[in-house]
């Protein structure tokens, strides 16, 4: 089972990817959404599972990463959920309204982060797809 954690800071992707790894995940990589939308169209035979995303990024920020996943049918099944700084409700609202299934805060917990994947439902050997 595969996740793709997108963040522009090196050290937030491996903190990530290392807690995905322990958890079972293949962890891709990327350093904003359009590298993402890249992964995610050369791997359209094995989608990864979920999405970590970034909110603030160069070339393509999260937000904007999100509505491009959501307007793609092909995408519909990769559940998005926003790790990041941005902690202002209103922006809270835009990203769920734009399609991220949830939003997770940083800094957090390793705690809260397994808490929030149990909720998506979407830990290997859980019975995620």
């Amino acid at each position: 089972m595969h996740a793709l954690v997108i963040d522009d800071s090196r050290t937030m992707r491996m903190m990530l990817a290392r807690q995905l790894e322990h958890l079972g995940f293949e962890v891709l990589q990327a350093g904003d959404g359009q590298q993402a939308l890249e992964v995610l169209a050369s791997n359209r035979d094995d989608l990864p599972v979920l999405a970590t995303v970034d909110w603030n990024m160069p070339v393509m920020n999260g937000l904007d990463f999100v509505k491009a996943v959501r307007a793609d049918n092909g995408l519909r099944d990769v559940t998005l959920m926003m790790v990041t700084t941005e902690a202002e409700q209103g922006q809270i609202v835009r990203a769920l309204a734009a399609g991220a299934h949830e939003y997770l805060i940083k800094p957090f917990s390793a705690e809260a982060f397994v808490d929030k994947l149990d909720y998506l439902g979407v830990k290997p050997g859980r019975g995620a797809a």
